[in-house]
Order: C-alpha cells, then structure tokens, then sequence
C-alpha cells in the first residue's frame, strides 16, 4: 500500500493526523458539554454547534485565499496549528460557570471555537493542497487515488481514537472525588440549583434518586453537591482538552520537522492568450454552462446529505444519551463508530466498484451518489422504525419519567451499530465521489472555485444541524428520524432523475 508513494506522504499524513485527533476529542463532546457546562438547552447547544461546523468550511476558503495570495502555505498551515493550540487551551482551563460569570464564559467559549474554527481553516484545506502537489511528480502521478486513501485513513484512525479520551479522563476525575458517571445527572443539577423549590416533583425524585446512585448523600445539602458534581463533571472534560493542545502541538513539530519533504506549490504561471471565433465562444460557453448547472445540481443534494449525515454530533449524540444503555460505554464513545467503519468498509468499497468495473458494470458517479443518499435514508427508516415499535415519546417526555422506567425503557448499543453501519456506508459512496464528480465537472479554469462551492455546500448542510434536536426534544423522536429520511428519499429520487443529464455532461 506504501509502495511506490511520495516520501513525504507518511509525516504529512501523521501530522493530519494528530490535528484530527485532537479535533474529534473536542468535538465529540461538544454539544453535550455545552448543556453540562453551561445548563444551555441543546436546542441552544446544537445551534452553536452547527455555527461551528458550518464555520470551519466557510474558513476554509478563507484560509485558500490567504494562502494563494501569500504563496506561503507552509506558513498559514504553521500559523493554523498555531492558532488552534490557543484555542484548545483557552477550552481547556476549567473555570466552574455560575451565574455571576455565565455570559463572558460562554462567549469566551465561543471566542475559542472560533479560533479552532479559523485556525482549522489556515490548516485543512492548504495540507491537502501540498499532498495534492507531491503527485504532480511524473513518477508518482498514478498513485494519486491510493495516496489520498492513505491520508483519508490516517484521518480516520485520529477519528477512532479520539471519542475515548474525553469521557476516559471525566471518568477517572469524578472516580478521583469518589463520584460516578451518570448521563442524565448534570441537566437535573442545573434545574435544581436555578429553580430549587419549584422543581417539577418527579424530576427532583429523579435527582434525589440520582445522587444516591453516583455516591452522593439525598440527605445532605442539594445544592452544594449539584455544584460539586458539575463542577467535577466538567472539569474532567476540561482535561481532555488539554489532550486536544499536545495533539496540536505534536502535529505542529511533525509539520516544521518534515516541511522540507513537502512541496511549496507555486504559482501558476500566465498562459499565452488564445484567440477563440464566436462559434468556439458560443460553444464553450454553453458547455461551461451546463457543466455548472450540473454542478449546482449536486451541491444541492451535497447540502441535504450533510444535513442528515452530522446529526452524528447533535441529535444522534443525544439519542445515544437519552434512550442507549450508557452504563459500561458512555455516549460519547459511540462517535468512534463511524471512523471505525470507514476503515473497515473502504476496501470493501473499493474492491465492490474495481470487480464492477472489471465486468463492464461499472457504476456511474452521480448514480454512486444517488445510491448513497438511499442508504442514508435506509440509516433513518431504520431508526424511525424501530423507535415508532418501542413507542419512545419526545425527548424532553422521555427524560421527565421515574429514572427505573426510562432505564428500562432504553435499547441496547446494536442500534447504533446498525445506524452507523448504513450511515458510513452512504459517506463513502457521497464524500470521496463527490469531490471527484466536481474536479470532474468543473470547467479547467473554475476549478479552485467549484471545490471551494462544495466546501460551501458543505458548511450549508451544516449551518442546519439545529434542526434535529428541535424536533428531537418537541416532538415522538420517530418524527425527527423521519424528517431526515424524507431528505433522503427526496434527494435519492433527484438524484436518479438526473443521472442520465448528469452522465452526458460528465462525458
């Protein structure tokens, strides 16, 4: 697999993925520990969430302006890294929010999430454009497919890892004050301590109930141990972060010790004027034209599979709290799934469309894409199947019942496991194949443009991830799996409606 590869393949690669690393640390918990941190609701968390997510592509193309304009993309990628580590130790400094100090804390929250999103931008994009150089190179032109599935793993093995880390280190920090783990514990410690005396009778059995089972005293001062409880919830989570900064830091020293090994792509030299008869204009313009019509055409169904596919950080994330047994493997965890089977699935993948090809079968990429927004709809029509048979009610329903009958009531972890199954089976058919349908489709000259539209599409998709937990908590959470199946079916529907189009213009 290594074989015939550019050197400088392996330290680009390694410095990825420790940048990645400590990206999927902080945001696997990020939603959830925005609501244990701050009591925020997750409708508030998810769409800080989403402003996140959705910055990080639109930065993107921030940080390939900047490093266009200055030729410096070493630099910008050092200053990315950079500004990324102050972020993660301004998260990672564990000041307890109280009400006195909730506002600037929160905002310092966010000033910090812009840093990581901004300093990602400097970052992402600028790294793979310096991998993309490496096979400029004559000598290793026909590696270019393999080389970037190697870097598309090592970003997954990061991906694998990291969902342990934060609720590793919470864990071992609350076992250290002689607390346990509770999923549910912290959203009633911050009902207690901003209503008190008019907390809701069942949610406060709840939280005496609770207290008990984590190792406090139902007896004692309340409000004092909510307060100890989220202090040391939180702060274990703030420990993670400081994982998050020596991942940065080690990404950082494998990038300057190994730059020279990298290339510094140049700048594109001014080619000679052509003269074009007004036929040849008619006809290239027409051309463009279409290409870029099919181009919007699947950035449209880009935005609504991103839309469904990063519930993985909102809704899903909550569903695997609320409503999966939590107490041996802690929801956060279940993040790892999905980079787990991208290493897995990738060369099933690849071997499915290679023997399909050998046999003259081969599948088109925008039937490859339509395909894959119907496994993501299988994903949800799963999960809303399965939820409508167990009769989960709302979110906020299922969290306000007696703590023994919403135990009962939870599923075992196969559910997610299928989920994810079917969910990264659709990315590996819609991400890779997308940016190919787009260097594809996109006219010679309009090339950094149409990946920077789909980077757009992108954060788009994301900007949108609000949704899900809106209707998660509002409404029986089969509906909410049902809007996202819906997405998919529709899009899937699209999509198969214009492959033949689509084709032609790829031709």
């Amino acid at each position: 697999m290594f074989k015939n590869q550019p050197k400088g393949l392996i330290p680009a690669a390694l410095s990825n993925m420790g940048e990645r690393f400590g990206y999927y640390i902080m945001n696997a918990v990020l939603v959830l520990f925005l609501c244990s941190k701050f009591g925020l609701k997750e409708e508030t968390s998810a769409i800080i969430y989403s402003c996140f997510y959705c910055g990080i592509y639109v930065l993107s193309l921030v940080g390939g302006i900047i490093a266009d304009r200055t030729q410096n993309y070493k630099g910008t990628i050092i200053s990315g890294l950079c500004i990324m580590t102050i972020g993660y130790i301004v998260l990672a400094i564990p000041i307890f929010a109280t009400a006195e100090n909730h506002v600037w804390l929160l905002t310092l929250t966010c000033a910090a999430l812009f840093l990581i999103a901004f300093g990602n931008g400097l970052f992402k994009g600028n790294l793979q454009a310096i991998v993309g150089q490496l096979y400029d190179n004559p000598r290793y032109a026909s590696q270019r497919d393999s080389g970037f599935q190697i870097f598309y793993v090592f970003i997954n093995i990061g991906g694998l890892i990291a969902p342990f880390v934060a609720p590793m280190l919470r864990s071992w920090w609350l076992g250290e004050n002689g607390l346990i783990y509770n999923a549910s514990l912290p959203a009633l410690c911050h009902e207690y301590l901003s209503v008190t005396d008019s907390m809701d009778t069942q949610n406060l059995n709840n939280l005496y109930a609770l207290i008990t089972e984590v190792g406090g005293n139902a007896a004692g001062n309340i409000s004092e141990f909510c307060s100890t409880y989220l202090n040391v919830f939180n702060t274990g989570i703030h420990y993670s972060f400081f994982a998050s900064v020596a991942a940065m830091l080690l990404s950082l020293t494998i990038f300057i010790s190994t730059k020279k090994q990298l290339p510094s792509p140049a700048k594109k030299e001014k080619s000679e004027s052509v003269q074009y008869s007004a036929e040849e204009k008619a006809r290239m313009a027409k051309e463009i034209k279409q290409r870029m019509y099919a181009l919007f055409a699947v950035l449209g169904i880009a935005i609504f599979f991103w839309f469904s596919f990063h519930q993985n950080g909102t809704s899903l994330s909550l569903f695997a709290r609320d409503f999966v047994k939590t107490s041996s493997i802690q929801p956060e965890i279940w993040q790892a799934l999905n980079p787990f089977f991208v290493i897995v699935l990738t060369p099933v993948v690849m071997w499915l469309f290679g023997r399909l090809s050998r046999r003259g079968k081969e599948i088109s990429t925008p039937r490859k894409i339509a395909i894959g927004m119907g496994l993501a709809g299988l994903a949800y029509i799963f999960l809303a199947v399965f939820s409508l048979i167990e009769g989960y009610p709302s979110a906020e329903e299922f969290k306000a019942l007696p703590a023994a009958v919403s135990e009962a009531w939870k599923t075992g972890p196969w559910v997610l496991f299928v989920l994810y199954f079917f969910l990264t089976v659709a990315e590996l058919f819609i991400s890779p194949l997308g940016l190919s349908f787009v260097s594809k489709v996109a006219p010679k000259h309009l090339q950094g443009l149409c990946q920077g539209l789909w980077l757009g599409a992108t954060a788009v998709g994301n900007l949108l991830l609000w949704v899900g937990p809106l209707i998660y908590n509002a409404c029986p959470i089969w509906v909410a799996w049902t809007v996202f199946l819906s997405v998919c079916l529709v899009s899937m529907g699209v999509m198969f409606s214009m492959v033949n189009w689509l084709e032609r213009v790829t031709e």
